[in-house]
């Protein structure tokens, strides 16, 4: 059951949450009492996703913010601020992602440069940003979004990098901020259900025997374990990467699937010790 107090007083600020992961983020801690400043370059998308909560009673507006500008960032920071009278919660959730080219060799300078300048550098803007706000209201939260690409090779190479660097971000972050009241955190989710994929649902079904609990993850699946970490029933944990895959990177089910019998559930008997 959702606690509709956890958040009650909070100004919260969250990046990329017009839609996917970031709507579902803004949704929960709506929901706990939160007051949500949604911010995207999409403005009109999310203009739409504040209006639709506000007309559930929650307290949402939106505001336009490129996390690739600096002016933008503080603007967004500075506004939040100034509608809620703190700001108590900084989520990371914006990032930029580029397909690969065929081949290693051909990437090119740009598409790598946009891809670490959004999705890692755009996440320092912001927590540069709200650090002393974050510090002034005695209960300062940071939660980023990685990813399973930053522990794994799943492809998209830039991105990746950028999400690897994010865990050693937030490790600084914990370690700076610490002493000055604020803790940083990183989710890590795996394959989830986003407009992303939309047109996609054949490779999303694909995916689910790679999944150990047999599903690809959810927004909402994300934003409960964002909620926790902003949380002050995570008030004891800063610098920690909570990974939220499904098992996938726990578990090697493709390797199980060759060396069980099929249906068995059990590894195939033998004189030598499984590898």
């Amino acid at each position: 059951m959702t606690d509709h107090t956890r958040f009650a007083g909070h100004g919260v600020l969250v990046t990329g949450a017009a839609r996917g992961i970031g709507a579902a983020v803004v949704r929960r801690l709506a929901e706990e009492g939160g007051r949500i400043l949604v911010t995207d370059r999409d403005l009109p998308e999310a203009e739409r996703t504040a209006a639709s909560m506000r007309r559930q009673g929650l307290a949402v507006e939106a505001l336009a913010c490129d996390i690739g500008d600096r002016d933008s960032v503080e603007a967004a920071v500075g506004h939040a601020v100034a509608a809620f009278g703190s700001l108590d919660v900084l989520v990371n959730c914006a990032a930029h992602c580029t397909p690969d080219a065929p081949l290693f060799e051909d990437g090119a300078d740009e598409t790598w440069a946009l891809d670490l300048d959004v999705t890692l550098t755009g996440t320092y803007r912001c927590c540069r940003a709200a650090l002393p706000h974050l510090a002034a209201s005695g209960r300062g939260a940071i939660v980023s979004i990685g990813s399973v690409n930053g522990m794994q090779d799943f492809g998209n190479h830039a991105y990746s990098a950028a999400k690897a660097g994010l865990g050693s971000l937030t490790r600084t972050l914990a370690g700076h901020a610490g002493t000055r009241g604020v803790r940083a955190n990183l989710v890590v989710p795996g394959t989830v259900r986003t407009s992303a994929w939309e047109g996609r649902e054949d490779e999303l079904d694909a995916l689910r025997p790679f999944y150990p609990l047999g599903r690809v993850g959810e927004p909402e699946d994300i934003a409960a374990a964002v909620a926790f970490l902003a949380s002050r029933d995570a008030a004891w944990i800063t610098g920690t990467t909570l990974v939220v895959d499904g098992g996938l990177t726990a578990v090697n089910t493709g390797f199980h699937t060759v060396v069980r019998h099929p249906g068995a559930g059990r590894a195939e008997p033998s004189g030598e010790p499984a590898p």
